[in-house]
């Protein structure tokens, strides 16, 4: 059984002892913000742009965790604290914010105790995450349009960081059934490419680098470190309406979230940008990133690749 410890709601518990009420609002409403922040060479990477967000996430559901941010990340530097040790030294760390309501005031005589939001802290190892994606950094990713759009702003407002999440879901379906492996960045409701489901997108034209308008995005934290980074590379960046038609004119497509920093596009809508491999400003933004974060994460990933069978047999026999 994993070592791995959770804080959950003042406490720290064991990792397979963290539950949520099935009368939760999270449950009940998708009624939760969360943040993803990770680790480089086991330091957490810009985690107090991620709870700055969490808390404006917060604010806008109107929900009060009952810790001051500078609390949040005490906390959140002791939880990763304790769990370090479970792992090697080389192992970095995903680190996950969730807090919602709490259970729902009609279940009150359930909670003798009283009711509270719910806020759990959790660290888990990227070796899974960054191992199975490791062979994305040479393939590139195949890029599509699905038929779910994304959310308009004033229905619910994409700046907010909430498990209110079904639109993505049903994306990565229709994707998946277009072919195995496919990513979808969802139209907003004008037409103009938006997100994909926790990720952002990059075209590159005549050598500016281009991202949709932040209307109805996810303000993605590596979104904003790689149009930091184009800025500091004196690369041109411009937020503007993007379409179809501008994502098939482009010398080169690419992702950023907070697990693997960045990822090349091989085709949109089937068709090959460029010559399909990376091109030269996002390969001069992965060196940026690499050096800004102080380790080759491309190499980390690849050396996870083939560490994970053996750690996933390790923890299944731990499980025991």
């Amino acid at each position: 059984m994993s070592s791995r410890v959770v804080y959950f709601n003042g406490q720290f518990v064991p990792e397979s002892e963290a539950r949520v009420s099935i009368f939760d609002s999270a449950l009940m409403y998708g009624d939760m913000a969360f943040e993803m922040t990770r680790t480089y060479n086991r330091r957490p990477f810009k985690l107090r742009e991620h709870l700055d967000r969490l808390y404006a996430s917060l604010r806008l559901l109107e929900i009060d965790c009952g810790l001051s941010i500078k609390e949040m990340e005490r906390i959140t530097s002791e939880t990763l604290e304790r769990n370090l040790p479970t792992e090697s030294a080389d192992m970095d760390w995903q680190l996950m914010h969730d807090v919602s309501r709490g259970p729902l005031d009609v279940y009150r005589t359930a909670f003798p105790d009283g009711l509270r939001p719910t806020v759990s802290i959790n660290c888990w190892p990227l070796i899974t995450h960054m191992g199975g994606f490791a062979p994305k950094y040479t393939s590139g990713v195949h890029v599509v349009i699905p038929a779910q759009q994304a959310l308009p702003a004033h229905l619910v407002d994409a700046k907010a960081k909430t498990r209110s999440r079904l639109h993505y879901q049903m994306a990565n379906l229709q994707a998946a059934r277009m072919e195995t492996g496919r990513w979808p960045v969802l139209l907003d409701p004008d037409g103009f490419l938006a997100e994909g489901p926790g990720w952002n997108i990059f075209l590159v034209k005549n050598g500016e680098l281009l991202t949709p308008e932040p209307r109805n995005i996810l303000l993605g934290v590596s979104r904003a470190t790689t149009i930091e980074l184009a800025r500091e590379l004196g690369i041109p960046v411009r937020e503007t309406n993007l379409g179809r038609y501008e994502a098939l004119q482009a010398d080169e497509i690419f992702c950023t979230a907070t697990t693997y920093a960045l990822v090349h596009a091989t085709t949109f809508e089937g068709q090959t940008i460029g010559n399909g491999g990376p091109g030269p400003i996002f390969n001069r933004l992965l060196e940026a990133w690499k050096s800004k974060v102080g380790i080759d994460f491309v190499a980390q990933a690849g050396n996870y690749a083939e560490r994970l069978p053996a750690w996933e047999k390790t923890q299944a026999n731990g499980s025991k």
